[in-house]
Order: C-alpha cells, then structure tokens, then sequence
C-alpha cells in the first residue's frame, strides 16, 4: 500500500509539474507575442548601424571580391585586413548600396505601395553598371518584357543569383519585427530580377534584419530569417545545413565551410560560373552570410573576419552579415575603429542617388514608422510601438537549369557554321585571343547537336547588337536580340529548360534586322552550356 500512495503522490506532484510548467510556457508565449517597445532614438541608431554596417562589410571585403572562389582566403589579398578610417569612402561607390538606394527612391517618390512595374521602370532606365540577373533585367526591360517576367527564369537565367539578396537590406531595415512586411515588400521589388530562391535570398536577409531589432543572439536571428522562406526550398536546406553543422562544429568555422563547399559549392547553372570555381548562387553566398553571423557571435570583427574570408562574393556577404549585426548593436555599439570615417562622409552623396548616409538613415526611419502605423502598430511621442508578427513564409516556388554536364566552345566540332561567320579575336598582342563566331546581317546558320535536358547559348551583347531566329528540333523557339544599353554586362543570348532528355538540335539563323537603337546587326556566339537532369 505504501508503494501504490507514492506512485499516486509521485504521478500527481507529475501533473502538478507538466500543469506549471504549460502555465509558464503560455505566459512566455503570451509575453513574446505581446507588442514590443522601443523609442524613436533606439530605432534611428539600430537603422543607422544598419547602414553603417553594410558600408563598413563592403569596404572591407571590396579587395577580395571573386579572388578566392571555391578555397578560404588564407593570404591577404589586397590588403584587406589593413583598415583604415579613409577605407569607408569606398562605400560611396559600391553598388551594393547605390542599387537599393534608388529602389528606396522609388518608395519614397511612388509610396509605400509602389508596385513591381514600376520598380521595373526605374531600373530600366538606370544608368550605373549592372551584371548578372540585374544586367539580364534591365536588357529584358529594355526589350520592352515588363516586370516581373524581367526576373522569371524562362526570361532571366540569372533569376537565382545573388542580385536581389544584396538589394534587399533597405527592406529589412524600415521593417522592423515586421518579417511579413519585409516579405512583401521583397515580393515586389525582387521579382525585378530574380525568382525562387534568387527572391528567397531577399527575404532571408531581411527576415533577418526584422529580428535583429529585437534579438540579441545571431543564432535567434539567422533562424528568424529561415522562417520567413519556404522550408522546402533549397535556399532553406542550406541555411538548416549551416545551423545544423555550426552547432555540431562551433569552435570551427572552417569546417562547417567545407561541408557547404563539398554539398552546395557545385553545379552553378549561371553561364559564368557552369563547370568554374567562380559561385555566385545566392544560396551559397546566403550561406557565408550566416556563417559570418553564427560564428562571430556578435564579435563585430570577427563576423567581418568569417565572411569575407569565405570567398566568392566576399564584399557583399559581409556587407549583409555586418548590416545585420550593426541593427543589433546599434550604431553606438559599433566599435570606434570602424565607424570613426564615416563622420566625414555622412552628407556625400552615393553613386547615382540622392541620398547620403545622413540622408538614407533619416528616409529609412520615415519609411519603417510608416510600415509600423500601417502593420497596426503606433508612434506616440518619443516611443514606437510595433504589434507582434511571426515570420510566414511565401508559396514554395523552385527551377532548375539542372546539372551543368559541358561547356561547348564554338571552336568544337560539335558545332558546323555556314554563311558570313568569321572568327572574332580580341585583345592584342600576347593578350590576344579568340572571343567567337560573330555574323553580321541575314543568311549565316550555325547548328550544334547535343544531348540534354537544357541549354544556354552563351555570347556577346553589345551597342551594335542584331539578331537572330532560334530553332530548337526544328521548331522555332525564340530569337537572339544581341542589343544591349551601355553599362549592362550580359552573356545568356539564349537558354531553354525542362527539355525532354535525350539527343536534339539547336540552329542559329541570324536576321537583317536589329533594335532600333543599335549601331549594328552583331550576332556572336562564344559557346553552349549543356545541362543534364539533377
């Protein structure tokens, strides 16, 4: 009898725990989703560590950028650990805030509300020098394919690079604890020019900077950021990779970096990087951003140390990881020996906008109590109040060129050339080489057999570009419109996807005509990238 009682008095001192401790989690829940607090001034300096950040990480990183792609920097390449006060002024030229500076012009000439079209419009006629998905926007804009198709991947190879995740810090920043706004509004401005994770890049970081107003634990934020993306993408699988590995390896940052290097650091379908040591994924790049965050572990330095020296896109990837990190501790927070440069610059203005770092910071703070007031929350006086809001990620949505299986250069036999084709070489000298098949007018046909289930044409657009019909099997599948406005760096003349595996035909007839703006009728073609099923 006595055993049975003290089973009895043990399961019920049991309930008695489970019941305090479900009434303690409830109330912790209750408290964490309560509204949080914070003055005017705290939200300023967390805004302005924010742009400071991003200044101070690309600055830094600049002298490394695609100098180490595929390995750690070990050496000091352009002396970039050397820093100075001056080395700040280099942020003033950096697109990776020149570009998201005019998008924030647009919020505050269009609104809030601003729709992607109009985003689109503005890019179309910028005039700072652009590569990759943003170059392949702007060329599409100007071929007169209106935003968001400028970033779908029928359009735009390039729509899961790196383009918008670099873009999107100006959203981060004017949401605060908000992961949803920051969600839509990424939605819209993303779409420009990127797709899937290329857009999930964009939302990572910002989901990111939402809790980093509040969160004090890089590891609390990089998993906030997680949350805003769908689970099922693989720009998520390799930020819960970077999680799951740091906290397997924490005193070991470079191990964790071999681990991506050997799972996600492979098959780049970016006609730059097919089958090259050269990444600029946004999911790998995303990657070395959390690194930076998780195993600096709120060491300023050390965060810049970790993802600069991860390589590949090692000035944007700490400009996000600091950015991130600077919301966190607040411009206060940032160490004098960083920030101490910026005093001289805080009213120059950035390239191409009107905006200074003074300038930036005060728009952002109108934008974020405009967000703030519009999620529900209110301003009064001095405090800023901001409702509760969970991440919620969007609809999954995913491509994929596939596995990049051979780069076929058009000096291969594989390729068979009729009509006014001519080897272009460029260069001279020494450095002299050859760049291609080029045609110029009607009549010149080139064929290639392959064996695929995708392929991009890879060549050269130019202000003297013309143009050319596409044939795929026999059927007709687009045409080549080699014109491109200055100051947009792009290869991908043309690419096809989701194809049937197997043997097929791709035939190249150019044209006689060209866009109206060209001083040319210029087709060349430098090689064909084939892709195989993953």
């Amino acid at each position: 009898m006595r055993t049975r009682a003290v089973i009895v008095g043990m399961l019920i001192m049991t309930v008695i725990v489970i019941a305090t401790l479900a009434a303690a989690g409830q109330k912790n829940n209750k408290a964490s989703r309560e509204s949080r607090r914070i003055t005017r001034a705290q939200l300023e300096d967390k805004i302005r560590g924010g742009w400071a950040g991003q200044m101070i990480g690309v600055s830094y990183g600049a002298p490394t950028e695609f100098k180490s792609n595929g390995k750690i920097i070990e050496d000091n390449i352009g002396n970039y650990r050397e820093w100075t006060p001056k080395r700040i002024e280099n942020a003033i030229v950096q697109d990776d805030l020149y570009v998201e500076m005019t998008f924030a012009e647009v919020m505050d000439a269009q609104g809030l509300e601003a729709t992607t079209e109009q985003y689109g419009e503005m890019f179309k006629n910028s005039k700072y020098q652009l590569w990759h998905a943003n170059a392949g926007a702007r060329r599409l804009l100007n071929r007169g394919i209106k935003a968001p198709l400028s970033g779908d991947p029928r359009f735009n190879i390039h729509a899961n690079d790196i383009d918008f995740q670099i873009e999107a810090d100006f959203i981060g920043l004017m949401t605060p604890g908000l992961p949803q706004e920051a969600n839509k509004y990424c939605d819209r401005v993303g779409r420009v020019m990127n797709y899937g994770d290329g857009l999930y890049g964009g939302m990572f970081v910002t989901g990111m900077y939402a809790a980093a107003f509040f969160e004090n634990d890089p590891r609390k934020v990089v998993e906030q950021g997680l949350a805003s993306i769908p689970a099922k993408s693989g720009y998520a699988g390799v930020i819960g990779d970077v999680l799951k590995w740091s906290a397997q390896h924490p005193d070991d940052w470079t191990r964790t970096w071999a681990l991506l290097k050997e799972k996600w650091d492979r098959d780049d379908p970016c006609t730059d990087g097919a089958l090259r040591p050269f990444n600029i994924d946004a999911r790998l790049n995303g990657a070395h951003i959390a690194l930076g965050l998780l195993y600096g572990k709120g060491d300023f330095m050390k965060t810049l140390d970790v993802s600069t020296r991860a390589g590949q896109d090692s000035d944007c990837n700490p400009s996000n990881a600091v950015g991130v990190l600077g919301v966190m501790l607040g411009y206060g927070g940032i160490p004098d020996e960083w920030k101490s440069g910026i005093a001289a610059i805080a009213d120059k203005k950035f390239d191409y906008t009107n905006y200074s770092f003074n300038d930036i910071t005060r728009s952002t703070v109108e934008r974020a109590l405009k967000v703030v007031q519009g999620a529900g929350g209110t301003v009064k006086g001095s405090e800023v109040i901001i409702p509760y809001q969970a991440p919620k990620a969007p609809k999954l949505e995913q491509w994929d060129m596939g596995v990049p299986d051979k780069r076929i250069e058009a000096k291969d036999a594989a390729w068979s050339w009729k009509g006014g084709w001519t080897e272009e070489m460029r260069g001279g000298g020494d450095q002299k080489r050859f760049a291609g098949m080029q045609a110029s007018g009607a009549g010149a046909e080139t064929t290639l057999a392959f064996n695929g289930t995708a392929v991009a044409l890879v060549g050269n657009h130019s202000q003297a570009g013309g143009r050319a019909d596409v044939f795929l099997d026999d059927k007709k599948m687009g045409e080549i419109d080699s014109y491109i406005t200055e100051r947009t760096h792009d290869n991908d003349l043309w690419h096809a996807y989701d194809l049937r595996p197997g043997p097929h035909t791709l035939k190249i007839v150019t044209r006689n005509d060209a866009d109206v703006r060209s001083k040319g009728k210029h087709v060349l073609i430098e090689s064909a990238i084939v892709y195989r099923a993953r």
